[in-house]
């Protein structure tokens, strides 16, 4: 299939129709930037980012590396959304680049959260466990349109709503004064990032649970 035919299913994002992000797409298409690099960029990016915030527990100023986590979570959604817009303004959109757009994402999604997990008021064992089920989601909406079903990225849980609750903790256990941060398990380490942890773990199984029932209704009115 030729890529000036194919046409992907995106993410419904509001910022892509931002008038910034589009002069930022059309700069970088201008440039001969390939969407495939703006992905793998998006990757790199995150495992920045997943290093930012484990370096946060252990450093003397942990404020500072939680800030470049942050900044390199949203460089990665930028990228995120960018390759696609790319792709498709310069018709080089394919089956192929679907490639690099999903594995890179599978991973970038495992580095930070696992990363938050080491964070400073994070807990590693749930940074390990968001991982898995954020993958988890990403593996039902994959396995429904594998069946035939249209790509499903509804929440409550998706990619960038993940993104959304890590930013936002990660800057509040950044910025709040001590006596506003959570103290949780008996006052050990565990804060506002392991909360966060434990939204995103529950937020995920509710989005895979609702993703799966939804794949379900629609196979089972075609073969009706």
């Amino acid at each position: 299939m030729k890529s000036a035919d194919y046409t992907p299913e995106r993410r419904p994002l509001a910022a892509r129709n931002w008038n910034a992000s589009h002069a930022a797409a059309r700069w970088l298409a201008a440039r001969g930037v390939a969407p495939n690099a703006i992905s793998v960029g998006g990757l790199i990016a995150s495992l920045g980012a997943g290093t930012a915030l484990a370096l946060s527990c252990e450093s003397s100023r942990p404020s500072l590396w939680l800030v470049i986590g942050c900044s390199l979570i949203l460089m990665r959604g930028m990228c995120n959304m960018l390759d696609g817009m790319v792709a498709v303004s310069t018709g080089k959109a394919s089956r192929a680049g679907e490639l690099f757009n999903e594995v890179p994402d599978r991973l970038s999604d495992a580095v930070t959260l696992v990363g938050a997990g080491y964070a400073a008021g994070g807990v590693p064992e749930l940074g390990y466990i968001a991982a898995m089920t954020a993958i988890f989601t990403a593996y039902v909406r994959v396995q429904a349109c594998a069946l035939g079903t249209s790509a499903d990225f509804g929440g409550p849980m998706a990619k960038t709503h993940r993104m959304f609750v890590i930013v936002g903790a990660a800057l509040y256990e950044a910025f709040a004064p001590a006596p506003w941060q959570p103290a949780l398990a008996g006052g050990g380490s565990a804060g506002m990032l392991a909360l966060a942890l434990s939204i995103v773990i529950a937020g995920c199984f509710v989005t895979s649970l609702r993703r799966l029932i939804k794949c379900h209704k629609l196979l089972g009115n075609r073969s009706s």
